[in-house]
């Protein structure tokens, strides 16, 4: 195994070895403190851009379950298509591995979908820096480099070398959410069917070749700024119809019950055209909208609210929220860096959800209309499942 170095943006230095893919990358390095659920994180498309940490120290030990691709393009296991993340940091990685449906290492996984993972690192030390500094943009550096410079063509977010120093992109400055999310138009139906249109295709046009695939059902177009494979499962249980569009896709001219914002990676102030939508939809005070993650931030920002960064984010299978005018708390899956500040939204909005720990805003909805959202995953996928009956709620308003 070769020896790895993770350099931090404060000069900080932690060394490893390399057990993934041999390539330099650079990104927001994060943590984790979820115990479970690694395939499920790194395929998460949340993660785009950034250096997953995970604090549980075993990590490995049950290997990965196979890629397989249900008949209607949605992975079975996964949460998305590929790894989103840019590298796994682990404290310890168990190269033998058991579990019923494993049929690869996360090593082997790593090196197939190339992307480095290094063990062998301090991830209670790396934390503690993380919690006090707060995220900060990191690079990946292999041993064998010539003369301290590095070649870093792989790394598309990577702009130049300058004097052997890697010069890294802004996390805040990219757009991953145009990165994620799909390029054509998908319906998904609950029989495990789907059918694909290119944008390009006329509204009427679409609108006739939905009307005909099935008449009866609710519609639910989803927003996708990088959705999870889980929250299109919880809704197709449903027994809906998912029309899956683009993040800066103008759907109001279709024929739809009801209006879901996905989460996704980065941060959204980027993602304008999507506020935008979401304000044209609003003129029907009727049509129930549920955003979920960047979906909650979204929904705010086209209620007029602000969103802020936290220092470390939240990235967690037991993060408590409380439903706001009630005792009722329930532990959540969580991964956002960014909040909505209470303190902005108009006299139309109010918080649904706080959180426990800091305060924080984990969910808005609005006074009069069938608005509302979730910061953290009713899906989970992975974590608990405590708040999945918020997407019954949602279709009950269909």
């Amino acid at each position: 195994m070769r020896n790895v170095t993770l350099i931090l943006d404060d000069g900080s230095r932690f060394s490893g070895k390399s057990f993934g893919y041999e390539k330099p990358v650079a990104g927001e390095v994060v943590f984790n403190t979820a115990m479970t659920g690694y395939p499920e994180s790194l395929t998460d498309p949340s993660y785009a851009g950034q250096l997953m940490t995970l604090t549980y120290p075993l990590v490995g030990n049950y290997g990965v379950p196979p890629f397989t691709i249900e008949p209607n393009g949605l992975a079975t296991f996964m949460e998305s298509e590929k790894i989103h993340a840019e590298a796994i940091i682990v404290s310890d990685y168990s190269y033998e591995y058991s579990h019923w449906n494993a049929v690869e290492s996360l090593g082997d996984w790593l090196k197939r979908e190339q992307i480095p993972g290094i063990t062998g690192i301090d991830t209670r030390e790396l934390t503690k820096v993380l919690r006090e500094h707060g995220v900060m943009m990191g690079k990946i550096v292999f041993e064998e480099v010539e003369n301290g410079e590095l070649r870093v063509e792989s790394y598309e977010d990577i702009e130049e070398v300058e004097n052997g120093e890697l010069r890294i992109e802004s996390y805040e400055d990219i757009n991953y959410v145009d990165r994620v999310s799909c390029k054509e138009i998908i319906s998904y139906l609950p029989d495990g069917t789907s059918h694909t249109f290119p944008l390009t295709i006329p509204i009427a046009q679409l609108n006739s070749q939905l009307s005909t695939l099935n008449s009866q059902l609710k519609k639910v177009v989803l927003v996708d700024c990088g959705v999870k494979t889980n929250i299109i499962r919880c809704l197709l249980k449903r027994n809906v119809e998912v029309i899956r569009v683009p993040w800066d896709y103008d759907y109001n001219g279709l024929e739809f019950d009801g209006l879901f914002i996905s989460n996704g990676p980065g941060d959204p102030d980027t993602c304008d055209a999507a506020v935008q939508n979401i304000r044209k939809a609003m003129a029907n005070e009727k049509l129930p909208i549920f955003g979920i993650c960047m979906g909650n931030q979204l929904l705010s920002k086209a209620g007029g609210a602000k969103i802020y960064k936290l220092k470390y984010g939240h990235r967690s299978h037991n993060q408590p929220v409380r439903m706001v005018g009630t005792e009722r708390c329930f532990i959540t899956s969580q991964n956002h860096g960014y909040a909505v500040d209470n303190n902005t939204l108009s006299a139309d909005w109010e918080p649904l959800f706080i959180n426990m720990n800091d305060g924080s805003n984990e969910g808005i909805k609005h006074k009069r209309n069938p608005w509302f959202s979730a910061q953290f995953h009713p899906e989970a996928a992975s974590g608990p499942t405590d708040t999945e009956f918020l997407f019954d709620e949602f279709v009950k308003l269909l």
